[in-house]
């Protein structure tokens, strides 16, 4: 079965989309169509991965016989773009974060809901090797019960050199990257009943906060602490890994700089690496990324052949959206706040 695929975007981050889409082809992906307002980046994507280019979504969209489109542009663009597949009848991925806001993502969810279109976030940390590991782990009940966690991205390498936009940003590191690690957290700990947060702007160029400190109560009553910052000065710097710590009712698993997962059960330790392999289009220090960025392309190629929801889905990742917001206000109200809960509509 193949699924053709069209990819709006053909930026920075969307170069990974696309060779993932095309190292997926004897799985089924055929990476179809490109398109991108920018004419010269579009024609390069098209040259490059030997695909028909647009500047025009709708004109790509009218030409080409796609199954679904993988949206990987700015948020602010996310919601007219996915409204414009769904109208179509063609599934979509949208890059996180899902949209600019909570009403927009919740209206793109219902759009899908109600015409019967497929639809999932582009939310790939979960879906990086080390995190996989760890999910593994806690799922085999080598630790008991997970009951505290630590979860944190910390680093301080120059993310404004390819993406200088974030130094105008409105909301910053918890949109950016915190929304990577509040996933995990819910991935690894369940949902979340209430969420504080602490956010900083440290870096006086940057118009929004680009540190967060945020902890969250979970419905298990576990609880975790989820770290976000581009402005660590903390040598060896761990870019771009995720840190954890989880402990349950019998032991625990820590992920360490270098992707080494120890995992302490019933008294006994037992270490071992998890690094991300090296693709031949990924390079290193972004390789844990870029590989999560296939993995995902792998999963939704899966479910869409197989017409499941992903696990990412655009109803799930209203939840994972719910706590950006609520720690937004968290920080801006100075108390615990719930996440707003969504609802389909009858």
């Amino acid at each position: 079965m193949t699924i053709r695929v069209g990819v709006i975007g053909c930026g920075f981050y969307a170069q990974n989309h696309l060779n993932s889409w095309a190292e997926l082809k004897p799985d089924g992906a055929l990476l179809a169509a490109v398109c991108d307002v920018d004419r010269a980046k579009a024609q390069a994507a098209g040259r490059g991965f030997g695909a028909p280019w647009y500047t025009d979504a709708a004109k790509m969209l009218d030409a080409e016989r796609l199954d679904v489109v993988d949206i990987v542009t700015r948020h602010e663009t996310h919601r007219p773009l996915a409204e414009l597949a769904i109208g179509r009848g063609v599934a979509a991925i949208v890059q996180k974060p899902f949209a600019t806001g909570w009403d927009d993502c919740v209206a793109i969810v219902d759009a899908a809901a109600k015409a019967g279109i497929w639809l999932a976030v582009h939310e790939n940390f979960r879906f990086q090797t080390p995190m996989r590991h760890v999910k593994r782990v806690i799922d085999s009940g080598a630790i008991g019960l997970p009951t505290w966690a630590r979860i944190n991205f910390r680093t301080g390498y120059d993310i404004y050199k390819t993406q200088p936009y974030f130094y105008d940003e409105e909301r910053l590191a918890i949109a950016d990257v915190g929304i990577h690690v509040l996933d995990l957290a819910r991935f690894f700990m369940g949902e979340v009943r209430h969420i504080s947060c602490e956010a900083q702007r440290r870096n006086p160029k940057v118009r929004a906060e680009e540190t967060a400190t945020m902890m969250l109560r979970h419905e298990s009553d576990a609880v975790s602490v989820v770290e976000c910052t581009y402005g660590s000065r903390k040598l060896p710097d761990a870019f771009p890994e995720t840190l954890v710590e989880i402990e349950g009712e019998r032991g625990a698993v820590v992920v360490d700089i270098g992707m080494r997962m120890s995992v302490t059960s019933n008294g006994q330790v037992l270490e071992e690496s998890i690094g991300s392999p090296l693709r031949p289009w990924t390079s290193e220090p972004w390789h844990a990324s870029q590989e999560g960025a296939y993995n995902a392309c792998a999963h939704f190629l899966d479910c869409l052949k197989k017409g499941v929801p992903a696990d990412t889905s655009g109803e799930d990742n209203l939840k994972t959206f719910a706590l950006v917001d609520a720690a937004y206000k968290a920080a801006e109200e100075k108390r615990a706040v719930e996440p707003a809960k969504w609802r389909r509509k009858a």
